[in-house]
């Protein structure tokens, strides 16, 4: 995540003591502040259900009302939770498909809360009425994430059934009413950066407190829309009209805080932004993406996934890659496994990272941003990021070094 009220705002936020390792933003009485983003346990993306009442386009694990899985069942999820609160996991993230459709979704929150983890559900948000989020308020849910795609019509094309953001903008409103802290999950597309000004006063009119944009990657469902894939200059534009009117709500005091997640790249742009503005802060922000190393620290160490058939994963966009079964082995075994070639890879990736992204001289503050991205793309984890929007002069690849690549059969064919 790049957390654009932070480092373009300086504006302290909660979760930047473990983003950034800094005290008194957001951590709770017990909680370690870790003092280098590798020590850090992995926040864990559980798709407790692959059921979904909704139908999304770009849904990355292909969810749906008719979709079969093998779930854990409650005492077999309890194990689970038991082991990764032993773990010394920080927080859990109930997904799915629409993990307000399993059964025992609070009562497995409820028992996560009892084992000092941080619960947080992820939502489209259309099933959340008055009396759910009370109850989630009760059983300790710490952040509700509903995700929206556009407002009105364009967010019901995506996802699938007429209605929905009506029926999303009642469930935040439930949550808000009662002091659920709830923010947005929204995934850019071709169609939605067209309705960026709008989103952003509707984060106003709503007074939404977070809002999280996510770079699409193309697997699962997603894999189909390809046509709603950003062009590398759409991104950068996109990207600097949410820094722009991020500075714009924070001139007005307001507190919505503002991340754009998935492409590590953004953090890199908004510091050469910044240094055309004003060095020092931007000397000041270099310092906070470094410590947080980007992609260097997120898949295979911050970030994990258990999928509805318990299989675990590096992230949640890496379903075609296994580490393990959490009923088969406790996932702390399966997450420090010595002899899994992607986890050690991915946790030493500077040895394996190949083309432009070996190259680039913002290395140490993207860490060459998303390899499932360039799996994806190139059937190599340790090709580029197809979806880093830097031009070669402004990573620093010169024409000898293009001619290295060449050489070394890394020129792997950027898409425009």
């Amino acid at each position: 995540m790049i957390n654009i009220t932070r480092l373009y705002c300086d504006q302290v936020t909660p979760g930047d003591w473990l983003r950034y390792g800094q005290n008194n933003s957001g951590e709770r009485p017990g909680e370690t502040v870790p003092k280098q983003a590798s020590q850090r346990r992995p926040i864990v993306v559980w798709n407790i259900t692959r059921v979904c009442n909704l139908k999304c386009l770009h849904c990355y694990n292909d969810s749906g009302s008719d979709k079969s899985a093998q779930e854990l069942t409650t005492d077999q999820a309890k194990s689970v939770l038991d082991n990764l609160a032993e773990f010394g996991v920080p927080s859990v993230l109930f997904s799915g498909g629409e993990p307000l459709m399993r059964p025992d979704l609070f009562e497995l929150i409820a028992y996560a809360r009892d084992q000092g983890l941080r619960a947080v559900i992820s939502t489209n948000g259309t099933l959340i009425d008055a009396q759910t989020a009370q109850l989630a308020q009760k059983q300790g849910v710490s952040y509700v994430g509903v995700s929206l795609d556009g407002i009105g019509p364009i967010n019901d094309k995506f996802r699938g059934i007429p209605g929905a953001f009506d029926r999303a903008v009642a469930g935040i409103r439930h949550c808000q009413d009662i002091g659920l802290r709830v923010g947005l999950r929204l995934t850019l597309t071709k169609t939605n950066i067209q309705d960026l000004d709008k989103l952003f006063q509707f984060f106003e009119n709503e007074n939404i407190e977070r809002a999280c944009f996510y770079h699409l990657v193309p697997t699962g469902r997603a894999g189909n829309i390809a046509d709603q894939q950003l062009t590398h200059n759409q991104t950068r534009a996109a990207v600097q009209s949410i820094m722009d009117h991020t500075k714009r709500l924070t001139l007005t005091d307001r507190k919505t805080d503002i991340l754009t997640v998935d492409n590590h790249t953004d953090g890199v742009f908004l510091y050469l932004t910044l240094l055309k503005q004003d060095p020092e802060k931007a000397a000041a922000v270099w310092k906070l993406l470094t410590w947080n190393g980007g992609g260097l620290y997120s898949s295979g160490v911050g970030i994990a996934c258990i999928d509805f058939n318990g299989f675990v994963h590096p992230d949640q966009f890496w379903y075609h890659y296994n580490l393990g079964n959490v009923q088969q082995k406790p996932f702390s075994q399966i997450w420090t496994n010595p002899n899994e070639p992607l986890l050690n890879g991915l946790r030493s990736r500077r040895q394996y990272i190949k083309g432009r992204c070996r190259l680039c001289k913002f290395f140490d503050a993207c860490g060459g941003s998303l390899r499932v991205r360039a799996d994806l793309h190139f059937k190599n984890p340790w090709a580029p990021d197809p979806a880093c929007y830097l031009t070669d002069k402004e990573i620093g690849l010169d024409p000898e070094m293009q001619k290295q690549l060449q050489k070394n059969a890394e020129n792997f064919p950027m898409p425009e």
